[in-house]
């Protein structure tokens, strides 16, 4: 199975990107041509699949989209083309975020999905995209005390888990300055 690919970025279009690695090129379906430029050396995450008349390489931005894709992909009757248009045509903390609030509106604008196939990723998927609190590392007590600070403030599970990998990586803090730093990038994320 291949999993990433790094190469240099030999052409692409809308929903393609042709690497070259090592002077063998790959035709990976990619959905985000804004990020490429030809000659730039870039990281694709693929998803392999085997159809009966060939492979296909999927490609993804970073792991996590590529896990959301696979659970995506576990959905009775959502192949990866519409798993992969959907990832195309929003961010996938907005796709998490509909799954999660059980938005069937969101869900039925995107390319292929009817309302039958909203209401299945929304049954199939709803909860098990969010971290389980138990089993999520909390790198310090102060951290753990902001995180949950900012459950008391309203914020939901999802949106908190979006930026706890960003305030793990800043340097350690007191309780006081994690909560502000994650409501600054709480705040961020509604504005984009």
């Amino acid at each position: 199975m291949i999993t990433f690919i790094t190469g240099t970025v030999y052409a692409f279009g809308a929903d393609y990107v042709i690497l070259d690695n090592n002077g063998i090129g790959y035709y990976i379906s990619f959905m985000h041509p804004e990020v490429l430029s030809l000659s730039q050396k870039i990281t694709i995450f693929t998803y392999q699949h085997f159809r009966e008349d060939g492979q296909l390489l999927y490609g993804f931005l970073d792991n996590a989209e590529l896990e959301l894709f696979k659970n995506l992909i576990s959905v009775k009757g959502l192949g990866p083309k519409t798993a992969q248009g959907m990832l195309g045509s929003c961010r996938y903390q907005d796709l998490i975020k509909a799954i999660e609030l059980g938005d069937v509106a969101f869900l039925k604008r995107m390319p292929s999905v009817g309302s039958k196939t909203a209401q299945q990723i929304i049954l199939d998927l709803k909860g098990k995209l969010v971290e389980d609190e138990k089993n999520a590392p909390i790198v310090n007590d102060e951290l753990k005390e902001a995180l949950e600070g900012l459950k008391a403030l309203g914020y939901k599970a999802f949106e908190i888990n979006n930026i706890s990998g960003q305030l793990k990586k800043m340097d350690r803090m007191s309780a006081d300055e994690y909560l502000k730093a994650g409501l600054k990038l709480l705040i961020a994320n509604k504005g984009v």
